[in-house]
């Protein structure tokens, strides 16, 4: 089994000045559900090379277990500084992919030509796909083979407008994630702010936020497990 990840290469918060990245806990629990099942992991960003982290996903209210786990582990964390350019990847050379959210998502995977293709490719080869809680932006440009949305017509999640509205960035954001869903004809449904939750649609799992991106992992494996049964 050979698992994709792929991760932003993008680090500015809008026109803040503050710092953004991939969210920690959204990159780690998938991580190690995926390194725990045996599987053969890739991590992939735009630019190759170390993706940035969103410093705010390392303060200790946001730690885990599993973050923990991964600060302790130096395989891991070389893995992670060595990502390859997301051009370089095919989906033939995977099973499945798993993207982690964060902000960062927002500026440059939501648009990036090889982000779109790799989806797309994911997509029409029967393959599963995961997105967790910013990371269904990447799904935003994603087409099927007729033209239509990719997420048209299926039931989806993501980073919530409420939990968007509570981290005060509605306005900093290029787009909101539950709205952009909604406008491309997803079926959107959603847990109270921070709770986990994942919906399965055929071959695609969205999860909400932080907290569901372990549960979105495990839900993505058994999506694999059922369709190469």
């Amino acid at each position: 089994m050979k698992i994709l990840m792929v991760l932003t290469s993008h680090d500015q918060l809008g026109d803040t000045g503050r710092k953004t990245g991939f969210w920690l806990e959204e990159f780690a629990a998938p991580y190690y559900v995926f390194k725990d099942a045996k599987a053969e992991i890739v991590i992939a960003s735009p630019k190759g090379g170390q993706p940035p982290l969103d410093p705010k996903s390392n303060e200790p209210r946001f730690q885990t277990e599993l973050t923990h786990r991964f600060e302790a582990d130096p395989a891991a964390i070389a893995a992670l500084a060595a990502s390859v350019p997301l051009r370089s990847v095919s989906a033939a050379d995977f099973d499945t992919v798993f993207y982690p959210g964060g902000h960062g998502p927002m500026w440059d995977l939501a648009e990036d030509a090889d982000s779109i293709r790799l989806i797309e490719s994911f997509h029409k080869a029967g393959k599963p796909l995961a997105l967790v809680c910013h990371a269904p932006c990447a799904l935003h440009r994603a087409r099927r083979p007729d033209g239509r949305p990719l997420v048209e017509g299926k039931k989806v999640t993501g980073f919530a407008n409420s939990e968007e509205e509570a981290m005060g960035l509605t306005k900093v954001v290029p787009f909101l994630v539950e709205d952009e869903l909604k406008r491309l004809g997803g079926i959107f449904s959603k847990a109270p702010d921070w709770a986990p939750y994942v919906v399965t649609d055929g071959l695609l799992i969205t999860g909400q936020n932080p907290a569901s991106s372990g549960p979105g992992a495990t839900a993505l494996l058994k999506t694999l497990a059922t369709a190469t049964a």
